[in-house]
């Protein structure tokens, strides 16, 4: 009997965060918690291990809130910083733990390359930088972790492609714009989506609300969760009464199971 999966929304958030630095919009001077998102990443855990995708700028105190001491490798989707800007702050893990896996495509690993050098410096290097091993990932082929099949899912972010992930019968895919026919059949019969959904204006690198549900409709996952969300979309209370049955706005925190 396979181990069930059990995922937590770590960041909900699009760039920038919500609330905005400096921003006084409704949203962003809420005091209701499921408006305020770190950037968007998840946990995820089965048997005895625990694994996170992206490492934005929160992830310091996204490990911390979520009490995670202990990590078995980083899923990264794509370069920009919202998914990538906390590197550095794998080192409490390296200290503990050595050496710590990232997945990625190798045009991530090369942006990394240019943008923490000294995280990848063979000589002379600073001893107390991290060290990461890096296992290079594409659309093409599936890899294991603990067990577990991961199927990457290539999507468009405009035209950058961004890496998703496919485990068991549950799906996260961040930054989406458009997904080929091809990947989409790597998404049939899940239980579980958890998809970005920006806002309910059009955006030229996002999906919108309306874009989203489209794809929700073709796939007809048994549950769906929006990410990647901005303070443009509206109070998390308004919009989720909005959603059609069996669709929800994810926020910081929340824990979900797929078996």
């Amino acid at each position: 009997m396979k181990s069930a999966v059990t995922l937590t929304f770590l960041g909900t958030g699009t760039s920038q965060g919500v609330p905005v630095i400096g921003s006084d919009h409704p949203v962003c001077k809420s005091t209701d918690p499921k408006d305020q998102r770190l950037r968007v990443s998840v946990l995820l855990e089965w048997e005895d291990a625990t694994y996170v995708i992206d490492c934005g700028p929160d992830f310091r105190q996204q490990m911390l809130r979520a009490g995670c001491d202990e990590i078995n490798g980083v899923l990264l989707t794509h370069e920009h910083s919202d998914h990538t800007a906390g590197l550095d702050d794998i080192r409490p893990f390296y200290f503990r733990q050595g050496d710590i896996p990232f997945y990625a495509h190798e045009r991530v690993f090369a942006s990394l390359h240019d943008r923490f050098g000294y995280i990848f410096e063979t000589k002379d290097k600073y001893p107390g930088a991290p060290t990461i091993t890096e296992i290079n990932i594409n659309k093409d082929t599936s890899f294991t972790l603990h067990g577990k099949e991961v199927i990457p899912i290539e999507v468009l972010h405009a035209t950058l492609p961004v890496m998703g992930f496919r485990i068991d019968n549950l799906a996260y895919l961040t930054d989406v714009k458009t997904i080929s026919a091809e990947e989409m059949q790597k998404l049939e019969g899940l239980d579980v989506l958890i998809i970005s959904a920006l806002r309910e204006e059009p955006h030229y690198s996002h999906l919108n609300v309306s874009e989203a549900l489209a794809i929700v409709e073709k796939l007809q996952p048994k549950q769906t969760y929006f990410t990647h969300i901005s303070h443009l979309m509206g109070f998390h209370e308004t919009m989720e009464k909005k959603l059609p049955k069996g669709v929800h706005l994810a926020y910081d925190g929340l824990t979900i199971t797929c078996s």
